[in-house]
C-alpha cells in the first residue's frame, strides 16, 4: 500500500506527523492504517488515565468499523487491511493496558521525564517558537549537498552533524516529517566525508566525534542502511586511536600522542551515544577516558585543557557531563566539579560551545538546577535570536544556531543521549 505522507500518521496543526498528549508525543507512522489508529489512541487516552478500559474497547471497535468502511472496495489493499486490523487492535489494547498501569503507578520523579514537566515558568509555545524558527533557518539555508554556506565551518562534518542532531532533537518524524529532507541531506554529507577504510570522518577528531554522535542518534530512527556500518567504523576508529595514545584519550588526529579535554569529551559522548544505540563499546575505553579527565581536574573542581591548570566553565561542563553519563553523579569528583560549574562565569569567547555542554550538565545535575539555568537560557536566546531565526557566533552562524537549539533541546528530551 503506497499512500501519501498524510496517511502515514495523524497530523497536527503544526504539520508534524505526531500528536501531543499531556506532554508526551505519540508517533504513528509507516502504515496506511495509521491515521484511524492514531485517532483511536487520541480519543481514548483521557479515558485510560481514568482507568476506563471499557471506553477504550468501545473506541477500538468503533475504529475498526470506521477503518473497514474507509477501505471497503479497495481490492487487495482492503483484504490485507482487514486481516491486519484484529491483530493490530489486540496489540493496541495490550499497549493501552500498559499505558494505564504506567500512569497509575509511575512515581512523580519518573514522570518528570515528560515534556516541560519541570518548567512551570516556561511558556511551551514560546520555547517551540524559538526552536522552530531556528530549524526553519537551518532547513532554508542548507545547500543541496547537505552542507551549509558559511564557510569554512558550515562545511565541516561536525557542524553538519550537530545541525542534524538539532533537527532530530525536536522529535519530528525523521523519515516523513518536515525536516526529513534536510536530515537525509546532512547525513548523506557526513557519510560521504567518512574514509571507507579507516572510518575517519573529516579532517580532525573534533569533526569525527560530533559526526559520530549524529550517526548514533540517527541510527535506528532514520531509514538508512548505511548508518549502522558507518557508526561501527567510527566507533572502532575512536577506540583504536585511544589505544595508541599514551594519555588514554584523544586530540586533533587519530595519530596524536597528546590529549585535551575538549576533543576527548566529543569522543566520549559519541561512545556513550553509540552504546545507547546498541553498539558494543568497550568499558575500558570509557574508563581510560574518565581517568584522563580526572588528571585534568583542579583542586577547586574545574577542568583544565590538557592538565589540571586553567579551568573554565565550558571544560568543566564537559567534565560534569562525562561523569553523569558514566553514572558517577554520587562521586565526590562530580560534586566538586558541579560546584565549580555553578560558580564559574558563563563563557563569552566560546559562548555557544559552552551552552551546548552546560545545558546537559545542568539538566543532569538536578531538576532545580536545570530549571533555574534553563529559564535564563530561554530568555537570553529569545532576545539574541535574529529575525531570520539564527544566532551569530565565533564559529559561524550554522554552528551557533545548532548549538543554541541543542541547549534548548532538553525541553523536549527525545534523543536517548538527553535522557536522565
Amino acid at each position: 500500500m503506497n499512500r501519501s505522507t498524510e496517511d502515514r500518521g495523524q497530523r497536527t496543526e503544526d504539520g508534524r506527523g505526531s500528536f501531543q498528549v499531556q506532554g508526551s508525543r505519540f508517533k504513528v507512522q509507516g502504515c496506511a492504517f495509521a491515521s484511524p489508529l492514531a485517532s483511536a489512541v487520541q480519543r481514548c487516552l483521557p479515558g485510560l488515565r481514568q482507568g476506563d478500559a471499557a471506553g477504550f474497547n468501545a473506541e477500538a471497535q468503533r475504529t475498526q468499523r470506521d477503518a473497514e468502511g474507509r477501505y471497503a472496495g479497495g481490492g487487495g489493499a482492503s483484504a490485507s487491511f482487514s486481516s491486519l486490523v484484529p491483530v493490530t487492535l489486540r496489540v493496541l489494547r495490550v499497549s493501552a493496558f500498559i499505558i494505564l498501569l504506567a500512569v497509575q503507578f509511575t512515581p512523580p520523579f519518573v514522570q518528570a521525564q515528560q515534556l516541560f514537566i519541570e518548567q512551570p515558568g516556561v511558556a511551551n509555545a514560546e520555547v517551540d517558537r524559538i526552536y522552530v524558527r531556528g530549524l526553519q533557518f537551518l532547513a532554508r539555508t542548507q545547500q543541496p549537498d547537505g552542507r551549509w554556506p558559511d564557510a569554512p565551518y558550515g562545511a565541516e562534518p561536525a557542524v553538519v552533524g550537530l545541525s542534524v542532531v538539532a533537527m532530530l532533537a525536536h522529535g519530528d518524524d525523521p523519515n516523513f516529517g518536515p525536516y526529513a529532507q534536510p536530515v537525509r541531506r546532512g547525513l548523506d554529507y557526513v557519510l560521504k566525508q567518512q574514509n571507507p577504510e579507516t572510518g575517519y570522518i573529516g579532517r580532525s577528531m573534533y569533526n569525527h566525534g560530533f559526526a559520530a554522535l549524529a550517526l548514533a542518534e540517527a541510527y535506528g530512527a532514520v531509514n538508512d542502511a548505511r548508518l549502522g556500518p558507518a557508526l561501527e567504523k567510527a566507533v572502532r576508529l575512536i577506540v583504536t586511536s585511544q589505544a595508541r595514545n599514551p594519555f588514554g584519550a584523544w586530540r586533533y588526529s587519530p595519530e596524536s600522542m597528546d590529549a585535551d579535554t575538549t576533543v576527548s569529551g566529543a569522543q566520549l559522548v559519541a561512545l556513550f551515544a553509540a552504546r545507547n544505540a546498541g553498539l558494543a563499546v568497550p568499558e575500558e575505553a570509557i574508563q581510560k577516558g574518565l581517568k584522563f579527565f580526572a588528571q585534568c581536574q583542579t583542586a577547586e573542581g574545574g577542568y583544565g585543557y590538557t592538565s589540571a591548570v586553567g579551568p573554565n566553565g565550558a571544560r568543566t561542563a564537559i567534565g560534569c557531563l562525562m561523569l553523569t553519563l558514566a553514572k558517577q553523579k554520587d562521586s565526590p569528583t562530580y560534586k566538586n566539579a558541579f560546584q565549580y560549574l555553578q560558580r564559574a562565569p558563563a563563557e563569552s569567547h566560546y559562548q555557544h560551545y559552552y551552552l551546548y555542554y552546560a545545558s546537559q550538565a545542568f539538566f543532569h545535575a538536578s531538576p532545580q538546577a536545570w530549571q533555574a539555568w534553563n529559564l535564563q537560557n530561554i530568555a537570553a536566546l529569545g532576545k539574541t535570536q535574529k529575525p531570520d531565526g539564527s544566532w551569530d557566533g565565533q564559529f559561524g552562524t550554522t554552528f551557533s544556531t545548532s548549538a543554541s537549539l541543542l541547549s534548548l533541546a532538553l525541553n523536549y528530551r527525545f534523543l536517548p543521549i538527553y535522557e536522565r
